[in-house]
């Protein structure tokens, strides 16, 4: 995540990082904590396997990174942010790489879904996670030169990540956990994008259309997930 002086937040978006940097942990220890984290404390199907746990570590690191580069640009610590942004892209390639791993474990070796739903059509649902993570960051990479287009984006990310671990909340039901699970965080990208708006008296079009992207991306994970093309595609790669 590297960039130029330039990135450290305008005390209007201060507020709004530092809920991000709090609230993104905090949602995915919450959803992960009886399911993963402390998962031995609790009468819980085990983890599956090995490459879950790395998936898991490797997305609980990419969690602290995106809290330990927003407490970079807020002490203004712009050389370490810069630094560490370069080994970010290499641990976004290994989150990309395990996130697609697993997914092929999960739904296509083990047929792992929700209640009702076919599993080759639920794999549509980690698959587009890691294709929104590879437009958001990469946008956020290339606009590193332009402040509010690179934090806006990178923002993004974490929203993006939110889903997998509000699906585990047991307060919703189970009917309509899906439902939830991507109408919260669709719901908190719009809210930053009027708080962003508001702030800086102008809408940012980097950071519209990326919110744009991932409200277009839920219905079209069910229409794309549910058709013969991508049930064929799936079925050629399980073979």
């Amino acid at each position: 995540m590297a960039i130029n002086g330039n990135l450290i937040q305008r005390p209007s978006d201060r507020s709004l990082f530092l809920a991000a940097a709090i609230g993104f942990p905090l949602l995915v220890f919450i959803g992960y904590f009886k399911t993963y984290y402390f998962s031995a404390l609790f009468d819980v199907r085990p983890v599956a396997n090995s490459l879950v746990h790395i998936h898991g570590i490797v997305m609980s690191v990419w969690v602290l990174f995106f809290v330990a580069q927003t407490y970079l640009i807020r002490s203004k610590n712009i050389r370490l942010h810069i630094t560490l942004g370069m080994a970010g892209i290499a641990l976004a390639a290994i989150v990309v790489i395990t996130g697609l791993m697993t997914a092929y474990d999960a739904q296509i070796v083990r047929e792992a879904a929700p209640p009702g739903i076919n599993p080759h059509s639920f794999l549509i649902y980690p698959v587009a996670d890691m294709v929104l993570f590879v437009i958001l960051f990469t946008g956020a990479i290339y606009f590193r030169k332009r402040p509010a287009e690179h934090k806006s984006l990178m923002l993004l990310t974490a929203i993006n990540f939110l889903p997998a671990a509000l699906f585990r909340f047991p307060i919703f039901p189970e009917e309509s956990v899906i439902h939830f699970a991507f109408g919260i965080p669709n719901l908190m990208a719009i809210i930053c994008l009027i708080w962003f708006t508001a702030k800086h008296g102008k809408l940012n079009k980097i950071f519209a259309a990326g919110v744009l992207l991932l409200l277009i991306a839920q219905p079209m994970r069910n229409i794309i997930g549910d058709s013969a093309i991508w049930l064929n595609f799936v079925k050629w790669i399980a073979s």
